[in-house]
């Protein structure tokens, strides 16, 4: 850029000109489309007001406010955790049939070993909780969540089409395995705007693991082609919780008002010019990052808390960055209004040592998931708050590796897995859909196997589409009208797919 408004001027050429004035009439344009597009008014309402009720959500009345989204990275075993196969165990290092493969995809750790595919039923035993005349089973790994499972709703019967970590948690995260989507929270950020001005919509955080082997892409919590104010802001347990929070040495509160008006004004200057939106974006977030200097650290004190909190959530909730205290932070951001909160845990890709590697996770986890849901429903807001617990995919009948009852591993498993949701206007106390005996496919009511499909809904199935419909639904969003329109086309979260899970809705 040149040293003067004037040089950078006489820099313009005709073409250059043209484009600007094209993209300021394009700007006007826009603006005049934007005020009466509902999503767009809505959230330039709801970031003017604080602590709005949105509980009318955008097109039809929500059941929810907000979600808070459990994220289990790497994908857990749903059959050493929630889907009891008891069958299994007779048929212990037999092959997995070639009529229940039927020639489904496998990775390529397994499709080449040399032992074949040996089936491996779970070590762990399995406990009914009988909440409904049908109950639900849950692992002795889990006793915690366990004596809240009346409050759970647990699908046994999610899939998706993905089967490498990579894609297969971008598409979950942005509806698409293609990364350079919006993620769900900026989805919801973009469609339902803030209730509370001095915190972001979206807050993410990475809780600490003995086995973190995945990476974890802040672009899945971006916001590909939105504006850049929709992103997760990522909270950290050492340092400043975000990142530049505080000052630098010798500016002050006050100096930093001046800079941040003398930037906004520049800004401003430049906007008008470009007719760049990201601009705004900046500005935005700047402001918000001021705001948050003064509610960040009021947040991150667990001093008041009481002691029953503590021994709600165990010990480690006092440390920061463990799982336990990632929970209790992710209650206090929902009560302080953040629409979207996001906590991932890594590790449970359990290609070997299996029971070594879920034992820690569970123990990471266990204690905090129960707490959450305790200690929102004790306050009265599991009612307006959906908690959703679950990985990218889930893992395999057969073992991966050496095979023995007391050491296994698994590989990847997107045909069929477990998740479960709460609170926020989802039927508690149930199980949904269930696999065959092998827990390889999602079987009917009489356990043959179904052939599922994202394009066609099929009764006791969920696709991560459905997932994610079913949690805009929750949040008063129809996922089919909840759109942005980027290079000529309307691009939503669950793409040209979905179905609301109206069986899993109180």
């Amino acid at each position: 850029m040149s040293d003067s408004p004037f040089e950078f001027s006489q820099m313009q050429n005709r073409r250059q000109l043209m484009g600007r004035s094209v993209l300021g009439l394009g700007t006007a344009a826009l603006a005049g489309l934007l005020a009466s597009d509902p999503a767009f008014s809505l959230a330039a309402e709801t970031d003017a007001v604080e602590g709005q009720d949105l509980n009318g959500g955008l097109h039809h009345r929500a059941r929810a406010k907000r979600v808070i989204y459990l994220f289990m990275s790497g994908g857990p075993s749903q059959l050493d955790l929630w889907d009891y196969k008891p069958k299994l165990a007779d048929m212990f290092n037999e092959q997995l049939p070639d009529h229940i493969r039927n020639d489904q995809r496998i990775t390529g750790m397994t499709a080449n070993q040399k032992a074949g595919l040996p089936l491996c039923p779970s070590k762990y035993t399995f406990t009914k909780h009988d909440n409904n005349e049908n109950g639900i089973w849950v692992s002795e790994l889990l006793p915690h969540t366990a004596g809240v499972v009346g409050e759970l709703c647990v699908v046994r019967s999610t899939f998706t089409e993905a089967i490498n970590h990579d894609p297969a948690i971008t598409y979950i995260q942005t509806g698409s395995q293609i990364p350079g989507r919006p993620s769900l929270g900026a989805w919801l950020s973009y469609g339902l705007g803030s209730m509370n001005r001095d915190l972001p919509h979206y807050v993410v955080m990475h809780a600490k693991t003995s086995f973190p082997e995945q990476s974890l892409f802040n672009r899945l919590w971006g916001t590909g082609f939105m504006p850049s104010d929709h992103q997760g802001i990522l909270m950290r347990s050492q340092g400043d919780p975000v990142l530049y929070l505080s000052n630098p040495a010798g500016v002050s509160r006050d100096d930093r008002r001046r800079q941040l008006d003398a930037m906004e004004a520049l800004n401003a200057g430049l906007h008008q010019q470009l007719g760049n939106p990201e601009i705004l974006a900046r500005i935005k977030q700047h402001e918000m990052a001021y705001r948050m200097q003064a509610s960040v650290p009021e947040l991150m004190d667990l001093s008041k808390e009481d002691q029953s909190v503590f021994d709600l959530y165990g010990e480690p909730a006092r440390t920061p960055g463990t799982f336990a205290a990632c929970c209790l932070n992710a209650r206090r951001l929902a009560e302080r209004g953040v629409r979207n909160i996001q906590i991932f845990h890594r590790g449970w890709d359990a290609h070997g040592r299996l029971p070594t590697e879920h034992g820690s996770q569970c123990r990471d986890v266990d204690q905090g998931c129960a707490a959450l849901i305790m200690d929102l429903k004790q306050r009265g807001m599991l009612d307006d708050t959906l908690v959703v617990w679950g990985g990218e995919f889930g893992r395999t009948a057969y073992c991966q590796g050496q095979l023995t009852r007391e050491n296994y591993g698994r590989d990847h498993h997107p045909r069929c897995f477990t998740t479960w949701m709460a609170g926020g206007g989802i039927k508690p106390g149930i199980s949904y859909g269930q696999s065959d005996d092998y827990g390889y496919n999602i079987a009917n009511a009489d356990g043959d196997p179904l052939t599922p499909s994202k394009e066609t809904w099929t009764p006791g199935t969920m696709h991560i589409h459905d997932l994610n419909a079913t949690i805009l639904h929750l949040l008063g969003i129809d996922h089919r009208k909840l759109t942005y329109r980027y290079q000529g086309r309307d691009f939503r979260l669950t793409d040209v797919h979905g179905h609301v899970m109206h069986d899993l809705l109180a």
